[in-house]
C-alpha cells in the first residue's frame, strides 16, 4: 500500500502546475466607454476577477491597466501579451514584455507603447492577456476578448476628441517667455495662457494663480525689477480680460534674482526673461454656522 501511495505522489509531482484562467463568456462580453474632458476609459469587465481598462488622460496617450476585486495577484512576475484568439489557429502570441504587478485596486499600468500595441492587436482580433507566474510554478491568465471591440473603439475615439490639450499635472506649472526683451505677450505666450484658461474653466476647483515675474541682468537692478513686475502684470491683465478675478491671482516679481541659466549669452538671457505660472486648488474658507436666536423675552412689569 505504501509503495502504491508513493507511486501516486510521483505521478502528481510530474504533472505541470495548473493554470487558472479568468475570462468572460463570449455571450456576456461587453465594452464600456465613459469619460469627460479630463479622461477617457474603455473597459471590459472580467467575470470573477475585475476588469481590464484602457485609460487616456488629457495631454497623454493611453495606458492599459488591470483592476481586481481581491486587490492582488500575489507574489510573482507578470507578462503582457497580445494573444492570438482561440479561433485563429496558427497565429502566435505577441509578447509585449514584463509588467510590474502590485497590490491594491489597480494591479499595474502598462506603458503607452504597450497600450498602443494592444489596441492594434484588438483590431486584428487578438486578446490582451496577462500571464502571472506564482512561486509554486503555476500561473494565472487574465484575458480580454476582442468581441464587439470595433464599435466600442470608435466611441472611445470620439471621447478622446473632446479631451483638453493638457492635464492638471502638465498645466499646473507653466512658463511664458519674453524672448524679445519687452513686456508684450507674443503669440506663443498667449497660446500657453489660453490652454491654462481652458483648463480653469473646465475645472472650477483650480481657482488660484500665482505669477512670478523675472528678468535677465541687462539693466540695473531697479530697471530689471520693474521689467519683471510689468511682465507679470501683462499676464495678470490677460487672465483678467478672460474672466479670472483679480482676487484669484497672486503676483510677485523678482528682477534678475532667480535666473534659469547664467546670463552669459543672448540665448540664456532670453530664457531668463519669463513669468512662471503656478495653478493651485485653494479650498474656500468655511462659513461660520449661524448662531441660533430664540424669541426675545419682554420685560415683565407689574
Amino acid at each position: 500500500m505504501r509503495q502504491h501511495y508513493l507511486a501516486l505522489l510521483s505521478v502528481f509531482a510530474s504533472l505541470p502546475a495548473m493554470a487558472l484562467t479568468f475570462q468572460t463568456r463570449l455571450e456576456n462580453i461587453e465594452w464600456k466607454v465613459d469619460g469627460d474632458q479630463f479622461e477617457c476609459r474603455l473597459t471590459q469587465p472580467i467575470t470573477d476577477f475585475g476588469s481590464g481598462e484602457f485609460v487616456r488622460r488629457a495631454g497623454e496617450q493611453a495606458t492599459f491597466r488591470l483592476k481586481a476585486y481581491n486587490g492582488s495577484l500575489g507574489a510573482g512576475s507578470a507578462t503582457l501579451l497580445a494573444a492570438a484568439a482561440p479561433w485563429q489557429p496558427g497565429r502566435g502570441d505577441i509578447n509585449l514584455g514584463a509588467v510590474r504587478a502590485g497590490s491594491g485596486d489597480v494591479l499595474f499600468n502598462s506603458s503607452q507603447a504597450q497600450a498602443g500595441r494592444l489596441f492594434t492587436g484588438l483590431l486584428e482580433g487578438r486578446s490582451p492577456t496577462v500571464r502571472h507566474y506564482g512561486r509554486d510554478g503555476g500561473y494565472s491568465e487574465i484575458r480580454l476578448l476582442p468581441i464587439k471591440f470595433n464599435k466600442a473603439y470608435n466611441d472611445y475615439q470620439v471621447c478622446t476628441t473632446k479631451l483638453l490639450p493638457m492635464n492638471y499635472d502638465q498645466v499646473k506649472q507653466t512658463e511664458v517667455g519674453f524672448p524679445g526683451g519687452g513686456i508684450e505677450l507674443d503669440a506663443a505666450a498667449k497660446k500657453k495662457l489660453d490652454v491654462i484658461l481652458a483648463f480653469m474653466k473646465a475645472d472650477p476647483t483650480v481657482n488660484h494663480v500665482e505669477l512670478n515675474g523675472h528678468s535677465d541682468n541687462s539693466g540695473n537692478r531697479l530697471t530689471n525689477r520693474d521689467l519683471s513686475r510689468r511682465r507679470a502684470l501683462a499676464v495678470m491683465d490677460y487672465f483678467k480680460a478672460n474672466g479670472i478675478q483679480e482676487s484669484q491671482i497672486t503676483m510677485r516679481f523678482h528682477g534678475e534674482s532667480y535666473p534659469l541659466a547664467p546670463n552669459t549669452n543672448a540665448a540664456n538671457r532670453a530664457r531668463n526673461r519669463r513669468v512662471n505660472i503656478q495653478l493651485e486648488r485653494v479650498a474656500a474658507p468655511e462659513k461660520p454656522a449661524p448662531q441660533a436666536t430664540g424669541p426675545s423675552n419682554p420685560a415683565h412689569t407689574s
